[in-house]
């Protein structure tokens, strides 16, 4: 049923209700202000044969007819339009129009009410009548007008009111109903045909002039937003697992392929000398270990790729980096790695993103910052400059050369010597971008060994808009740049 239907409908089934409840309300009304002028009537008619009822009943005490006919032809007399009645101890005189003498009578007097006999109603008003010599009851009787032609008029009246309000009320609701819906089905119209999945086309940003569609209308807007925002997400989730699996299965082939060689060669050899079975069994371990490095590594950059706004909280930056360097020097406790940070600078960011920000820089410090000793050592430092953190991670080694300090940040870029997979200065770079920093190499200070230079906004912000480090090649690691005067 169409909501116009429903409308009309329920007002026609709801007006006469309405107009049945005022109806009975104003005959109610009518009945009470039409008692009132009857019983005023009554009191004063009641007023006035009260002499002639006491008269007439000490004529009837002192056994005088002649008196008492006399007396009850003025009681008469004084009663004009209302029947009266004088119940006495020597009999009843009654006169007038009034019920018969077997209609039960009230038992209390000075007040009038409403008696019934054969169909007719009565209004009633008794009073006591006294005298030395009698007492007795005067009876006030008079037609109760209120309970014939006043009422049953009323009563017609509402009731041709209410036929004629369930049609009409009907009608007209439906008509008011279905104008007042029209916006409703010019917006069910422009929203018919629309297919999110196929078309770009959302419903148009004009008032109709009732509230509650124009609420719909936003309502109908903000869910295909969501939609789009999602479909959005997914996209960018479907190119990150597409591109994972791409770079999984190319930088994957080589290792795979050395693995099989050597299982081949166990397999085939059984007589393999004692050195050349472990050297293949080491050989099987590295490629083992770069697998899995490799697999973790991808698996953080497609995190990186799809992390969102909400994940961004306020980080203590200070302990991130303590925990960090606490596990680097687990992890390699050869290395002499040093801290300079102090406490309590905190940045609005991703946590995990930052650590793995630390981990990578300290873990490419450790694997190629050992100096021509073959010692290695780090030294970390942190400081707030302004509205910006800077942190640093200085290496021993032989350092970045030039024309290598923008490359080295992009996907499966190795250097001939090194056994990662070439994704943790990628990390680095995506962490870095994705908290609106900047990452640099130069010269360590003393001119030997590398610097890695993190700038981080200490206040929060917006995402950047490159978010496929996974996806693309990470050529632009920089997300921004920024004045040297603000460092």
């Amino acid at each position: 049923m169409r909501l116009s239907a429903r409308i009309g409908l329920a007002v026609c089934c709801t007006v006469p209700l309405l107009v049945l409840a005022s109806g009975w309300l104003l005959l109610q009304l009518v009945a009470r202000d039409l008692h009132r002028a009857e019983d005023d009537h009554l009191r004063e008619r009641a007023a006035a044969v009260v002499p002639d009822a006491k008269a007439l009943l000490r004529a009837g005490a002192a056994d005088r007819p002649k008196a008492a006919d006399t007396r009850e032809r003025a009681l008469y007399s004084a009663a004009l339009d209302v029947g009266v009645r004088v119940v006495g101890p020597d009999g009843t005189f009654s006169g007038g129009p009034q019920p018969g003498p077997d209609v039960r009578l009230p038992a209390r007097t000075g007040t009038p009410v409403t008696v019934r006999a054969d169909g007719d109603s009565w209004r009633v008003l008794g009073r006591r009548v006294r005298t030395p010599l009698a007492s007795g009851t005067l009876w006030v009787f008079a037609p109760d007008t209120a309970d014939r032609g006043q009422q049953r008029l009323v009563r017609r009246r509402v009731l041709v009111t209410t036929l004629l309000a369930a049609p009409l009320s009907g009608l007209l609701a439906w008509g008011v109903s279905a104008s007042a819906a029209a916006p409703l089905r010019r917006l069910t119209r422009g929203t018919a045909g629309l297919d999110p999945r196929t078309d770009r086309a959302r419903p148009p940003l004009e008032r109709s002039g009732v509230t509650e569609v124009d609420e719909l209308a936003a309502t109908v807007r903000n869910v295909l937003a969501r939609y789009d925002e999602q479909a959005a997400r997914t996209g960018e989730a479907l190119d990150t697992a597409r591109s994972f699996s791409s770079a999984a299965a190319h930088e994957l082939r080589t290792p795979l392929m050395s693995m099989g060689t050597n299982l081949d060669i166990l397999a085939d050899h059984p007589e393999l000398p004692e050195a050349d079975r472990t050297e293949a069994v080491a050989d099987l371990r590295r490629e083992h270990g770069r697998l899995l490095g490799l697999l973790v590594m991808l698996r953080d950059l497609g995190r990186g790729d799809l992390v969102e706004a909400e994940a961004f909280r306020t980080a203590d930056l200070t302990e991130i980096a303590e925990a960090a360097v606490a596990d680097t020097r687990s992890r390699a406790p050869g290395a002499r790695i040093e801290l300079d940070a102090p406490a309590g600078i905190a940045v609005r960011g991703w946590e995990p993103g930052l650590r793995l920000l630390l981990d990578n820089l300290l873990a490419n410090a450790v694997a190629h910052g050992a100096d021509a000793q073959g010692c290695v050592s780090v030294s970390v430092g942190m400081r707030r400059v302004g509205e910006w953190i800077v942190l640093t991670v200085d290496d021993g080694g032989p350092g970045v050369p030039e024309p290598d300090r923008e490359r080295i940040f992009e996907r499966f870029r190795r250097g001939p010597a090194s056994a990662g997979s070439g994704l943790g200065l990628t990390l680095v770079a995506q962490q870095t971008a994705l908290h609106r920093g900047t990452v640099t190499v130069s010269d360590a200070p003393g001119g030997t060994g590398a610097r890695f230079e993190v700038r981080l906004p200490a206040a929060a912000g917006e995402l950047p808009d490159r978010r496929d480090w996974l996806i693309g090649t990470a050529g632009t690691y920089r997300s921004q740049s920024f004045p040297k005067e603000h460092f």
